[in-house]
């Protein structure tokens, strides 16, 4: 063997590259597809449980034909609430190994019921036990930026501070920086502090997982996420900046007595600042969403004639892949084999 053909063999201390495997969110972006459309049928019709409702079921019958073990860690409820999509509940066609699956049929009931911007069908799927357990506290204090600010913000700093650190990562003066933020009384006094450090807010009534994908998506007018929402969407939306980049950053928020002492019997530190990789641990994460009424993210489902539209956001953390899937759902071929009825609601 010649020295040249000796110097092509790998050593054994390199690691051959992987070929490329599944990507589960191409099959999941099925699923939110089907809970939009199922969704769609109830906007603007002010029945916010009927919508949910109908998300879940539709969601619920084609999870099922996904080739994936999974495990509902955050979903709608505990099984006595939630007959359906319940945490615990094992989803999937039982193939391959175990996940931790995310659901949320509707980021944003009562965005749909009202037919206001941002409602979204939302699911992400990580490795098994890599999502953190929202059970002991419901809310968190929540920081979220996008790439380019991911090294200077902190959540314990002055708003000013961090308004300001993000204006300098962006290129745009601090008066530039567009906040989003729930519109909460609990948020009055961080409305005042986001105004005095010279930023705008978009206020949103619902959905901040949609708030937290826009404040590190470009082209969005969103620079910035703060205030206090829900944890189970905090964990949703980290596995989405596991994909597109940025950082989410958050502090358990208890919002009485009892569920203080609920957190610290479950043994967490509610000084501890929790980052993405604490929300989410796994490095293998896919996340997919389908818009249910149009938004600065995704455009809603439309219906035609015959045919309904959907615009879905699917993305991978392993490959860096982000792909935006446009589809064109023809209701004569659905109603022909589909358990879901997308024609009407009820």
């Amino acid at each position: 063997m010649t020295e040249q053909h000796q110097n092509r063999l790998p050593s054994s201390l390199e690691v051959a590259p992987e070929a490329p495997d599944r990507n589960l969110a191409l099959e999941l972006v099925r699923v939110t597809e089907a809970a939009a459309m199922a969704a769609g049928r109830w906007v603007g019709k002010g029945e916010k449980n009927g919508a949910d409702g109908a998300a879940v079921r539709a969601m619920r019958t084609l999870v099922h034909t996904v080739s994936m073990n999974g495990v509902v860690v955050i979903g709608e409820g505990e099984k006595d609430e939630a007959p359906m999509l319940f945490n615990g509940e094992r989803i999937g066609d039982g193939t391959g190994a175990e996940c931790d699956v995310a659901v949320d049929p509707i980021d944003g009931t009562t965005l749909t019921a009202k037919g206001m911007p941002n409602a979204l069908s939302v699911l992400a799927v990580a490795d098994r036990g890599t999502m953190f357990d929202p059970s002991a506290v419901f809310y968190m204090d929540k920081l979220v930026a996008g790439p380019e600010a991911a090294g200077v913000v902190d959540i314990t700093a002055p708003v000013a501070h961090n308004v300001q650190v993000v204006a300098r990562a962006k290129g745009k003066a601090p008066e530039d920086v567009t906040v989003v933020l729930l519109d909460r009384p609990r948020h009055e006094k961080l409305a005042q502090e986001i105004r005095e450090a010279g930023a705008r807010i978009k206020f949103i009534s619902d959905g901040d997982v949609a708030g937290a994908v826009m404040a590190v998506r470009e082209g969005t007018g969103v620079d910035l996420l703060l205030g206090i929402g829900g944890t189970p969407e905090g964990i949703i939306a980290a596995c989405a900046i596991k994909c597109l980049g940025g950082v989410i950053q958050g502090k358990l928020w208890p919002k009485d007595a009892a569920e203080r002492q609920k957190a610290l019997d479950a043994g967490h530190d509610l000084d501890r600042v929790l980052h993405t990789d604490d929300l989410v641990s796994g490095e293998n994460v896919f996340f997919v969403a389908t818009g249910i009424t149009d938004g600065e993210l995704l455009r809603g489902v439309h219906y035609r004639s015959e045919t309904a539209t959907t615009s879905s956001l699917v993305m991978r953390s392993k490959s860096g892949t982000i792909r935006q899937i446009d589809s064109v759902h023809r209701l004569s071929k659905l109603r022909a084999y589909s358990a879901i009825d997308f024609d009407r609601a009820k």
